[in-house]
């Protein structure tokens, strides 16, 4: 990684601090790695995911005292007492397991008392001059606060220091506006919440120069020496001349302009007013009919079709938070058959139900169809995302994976390639993600050659693989991975 010098904190205009780079970066380049000041595992997620190392495992062992957390092995119970020796005897007096909020701040106050705001000569802010917008916050928003200070205050052990209701909601706030989505090894669930000072600094613009990314570390070698730790790293997506503020996307970009300022200014509390915005640069593929032989889907047609594609698009939320798969794929056919008649090929909406079609259906193992889906998607994609953005490099991914595994090979490796080069920029060589990719591209890479030399072998030797292959390989679909920066309450 590129030395910490490569970035220092300035006063942006109307923007409060900023980062900008010291020296000339080039994408792929780390400009900062932060490990988290403190992070918990989500609520919904506290029996799925290890408390220490955020993956997801199918048996994970019990600590024997709270009851509560949760480790992979020994090891990562080892590695996570430190931080979880306060919250374990809190836990067990409380007698119940406060919300992920509750438990998040309780760990960065202990941590506060313990070291101090700075724990690090790298860490660039401290806490306290981090913002917390409890005074830009709705009725409504406030009310949940005043429940959490409360329920804080109950589980807060009395032979902790005590602190002030203001520091208590100056932290929670800073968590609502900065709390970074954690996630599992995949990098495709939010599994946990964590605080990372640093990049609380670097501000928002919808088309980045920069993106962050989790990477779970490697705490499995028996030799601790090689053993990483859970961090974030700030990477360049491509060359940032010296002086150049460094942002990233709080939210993805697949959505129109005014929905992505309308998200920022809910959440963030600020007016979005980057080049994207303000022209509104592809907003209109974005909201695009189709167009056969010069003519065009009318506006009426369109503007109708749109209003069903919503309609079912919460249909198919519905029945996907269900686990009724093959209900979700048959909201999505009829969908489909709709939106390709009238909507482009770039529309978010026909986006958003190929995205789930593929997945849906690739776990229901109809492959072909799936991988039907899942390069229209990637066409999508492409015209709309950054060439380097992670959403497209893991989207490539999963529709290659796809195309392999419904024996289209010579798509399929080309995608993983493709997805490889993204990847290599957003993750980096040593990401578990990237090397899983690499692994992939050897693998087809090899089967594309055998391919080329004698396609009946080919197929064979696939049917023959595919019929002592167990079932339970695939991870069940999850909800949309991950697309905003800092997760939504």
């Amino acid at each position: 990684p590129t030395p910490i010098s490569a970035h220092e904190v300035f006063d942006v205009p109307g923007k409060g601090r900023g980062l900008r780079a010291t020296k000339e970066v080039w994408a792929g380049d780390v400009l900062f790695a932060e490990p988290s000041f403190a992070a918990v595992v989500f609520d919904s997620m506290a029996e799925q995911v290890c408390h220490n190392c955020f993956r997801r495992q199918p048996k994970l062992h019990r600590c024997g005292q709270c009851k509560f957390a949760q480790y992979c092995n020994r090891t990562c119970q080892r590695a996570a007492w430190e931080e979880h020796k306060l919250e374990c005897a809190a836990v067990k007096a409380f007698g119940k397991v406060p919300n992920e909020n509750i438990r998040l701040a309780a760990r960065i106050l202990w941590r506060l008392d313990k070291e101090g705001g700075v724990v690090s000569d790298t860490q660039l802010t401290s806490l306290d001059d981090l913002e917390n917008h409890v005074s830009d916050m709705t009725e409504e928003d406030l009310k949940d606060l005043k429940i959490d200070i409360h329920n804080f205050l109950d589980y807060w052990p009395h032979n902790s220091r005590q602190h002030k209701v203001e520091e208590i909601s100056h932290i929670l706030g800073v968590i609502n506006c900065n709390g970074f989505s954690m996630s599992d090894q995949r990098g495709l669930n939010a599994v946990g919440v964590g605080l990372f000072p640093n990049l609380c600094l670097v501000n928002h613009d919808c088309w980045p120069n920069c993106t962050v990314i989790l990477n779970n570390g490697n705490q499995t070698a028996v030799n601790t020496l090689f053993h990483t730790q859970r961090r974030i790293e700030l990477r360049a997506l491509g060359k940032i001349s010296v002086g150049e503020e460094l942002m990233v996307a709080y939210v993805d970009f697949l959505n129109v302009s005014s929905e992505r300022k309308r998200l920022l200014k809910q959440q963030y509390f600020f007016d979005c007013t980057c080049k994207h915005c303000t022209e509104h640069i592809k907003d209109d593929l974005m909201l695009a009919g189709k167009e056969v032989d010069g003519k065009k889907a009318s506006e009426e047609e369109v503007k109708e079709v749109m209003e069903y594609s919503l309609k079912m698009l919460e249909k198919i939320d519905k029945a996907r938070t269900e686990g009724n798969y093959h209900e979700v794929v048959k909201i999505c056919r009829e969908c489909l058959e709709k939106q390709e008649q009238v909507l482009a090929d770039t529309h978010i909406y026909m986006l958003r139900v190929l995205s789930t079609a593929s997945e849906v259906l690739a776990y229901l193992q109809f492959m072909e169809e799936a991988a039907t889906y899942a390069r229209k998607m990637v066409e999508g994609y492409m015209k709309l995302y950054h060439p380097n953005n992670a959403a497209l490099g893991m989207g490539t991914m999963r529709a290659g994976v796809t195309h392999w595994q419904a024996g289209l090979i010579e798509v399929g490796h080309s995608m993983i390639c493709k997805a490889y080069a993204i990847l290599m920029v957003t993750h980096g060589p040593t990401h578990p993600i990237t090397k899983d990719l690499e692994a992939m591209r050897t693998q087809t890479e090899m089967e594309l050659r055998l391919f080329q030399q004698n396609e009946y072998v080919y197929h064979s030797m696939r049917e023959a693989a595919l019929k002592n292959q167990p079932m339970s390989l695939r991870a069940e679909p999850v909800v949309e991975g991950i697309k905003n920066l800092f997760r939504r309450k």
